[in-house]
């Protein structure tokens, strides 16, 4: 068997406007390419740096290269859990496996996951931080084409901007994010304050690492895990104080363990969401297998940018559909 050939490169993607969170505003998202050339075909995968961990695309990329050897040498995807810790640098690297895979097998990934066939699904369409007023006309003009949307909230005012939402669209279904900043706010009336505006899911709500805060809470509304659950790891913590997950590929460190995770969290009896970085369809086709088996689907990451890969996941609204092969998988 010949030798295989490790690339590594990184991109940047302008976004379609700004996108803004309680921690700050982007114009443009930074991305790591892999590609495994191997006897057979070739692989790819995208990942995006996890800025909260301190990631940059820089030493993503450097982590990468630091398994070239192994991966060169044919090292397969269950080496990776062991070469590489969670993260970015290993989605990209597990994704570009599980490509080239079904590229030298001639069968699609889903197969070799032993999932059923895969049916489209409804991805929510992020609505940015924002003044209330904002954040009402974007969603007025959202729900014209998506039927749920995700609100990112900041703490200071979020009722506020969740009526006015609301009132801008009132037939969408809504899930807010709070991205920790409900951390010292009396949580159960905040979310109280919401649930008359059909809120169905809080992400969230307090700093990870500080989510003894949420025990002993009713909440109407279910939270969900989000920076506190990054692999299998973070699962015992979450039971008893979260209702559900948000899986993201960048954060379990790739496909292989977000399936794992996906599995031991409903035996947990923890509801499903999979979510995404910003990127672009490259970077979601993977996670698409997960989102088969969840809840609540977020993979809008390439409808946010100003432009996508090619051939891009095709999306009506917010139907979003398979990933073309020639994409990956």
């Amino acid at each position: 068997m010949s030798k295989r050939r490790l690339e590594v490169a990184t991109e940047r993607w302008p976004i379609a406007g700004a996108f803004t969170i309680s921690r700050g505003a982007k114009t443009h998202v930074d991305v790591v390419l892999v590609t495994i050339v191997g006897a057979r075909g070739v692989g790819r995968g995208e990942a995006t740096p996890i800025y909260y961990h301190g990631e940059t695309a820089e030493s993503v990329a450097a982590q990468v290269r630091s398994a070239q050897t192994e991966i060169e040498a044919g090292a397969e995807r269950s080496s990776l859990q062991y070469l590489l810790p969670r993260g970015a640098a290993r989605n990209a690297l597990d994704a570009a496996l599980w490509d080239l895979e079904a590229k030298e097998e001639g069968r699609p990934a889903w197969q070799l996951a032993q999932l059923p066939a895969l049916v489209p699904v409804t991805t929510a369409f992020t609505i940015s931080l924002g003044s209330p007023e904002q954040m009402k006309q974007d969603a007025a003009t959202a729900a014209a084409r998506y039927p749920l949307l995700k609100l990112k909230l900041a703490g200071e005012g979020d009722i506020e901007r969740v009526a006015a939402v609301r009132e801008g669209a009132p037939a969408a279904r809504l899930i807010v994010d709070a991205n920790e900043a409900w951390t010292g706010r009396d949580i159960v009336a905040e979310a109280t304050a919401l649930a008359k505006f059909g809120v169905e899911l809080i992400e969230q709500p307090v700093r990870a690492g500080e989510d003894a805060a949420l025990d002993g809470l009713h909440s109407p509304i279910p939270f969900c895990a989000d920076e506190s659950c990054q692999d299998r790891a973070d699962l015992p913590r979450c039971v008893g104080r979260y209702a559900a997950i948000n899986i993201k590929l960048d954060k379990a460190g790739g496909l292989t363990e977000a399936l794992a995770l996906a599995h031991e969290a409903r035996a947990m009896n923890l509801d499903l969401m999979v979510g995404c970085m910003l990127s672009t369809s490259l970077g979601v086709a993977p996670a698409f297998l997960v989102a088969q088996a969840a809840r609540w689907v977020d993979l809008d990451g390439p409808l946010l940018l100003a432009a996508d890969r090619q051939p891009a996941i095709h999306f009506e609204g917010g139907r979003m559909n398979a990933p073309d092969p020639k994409l990956w998988g």
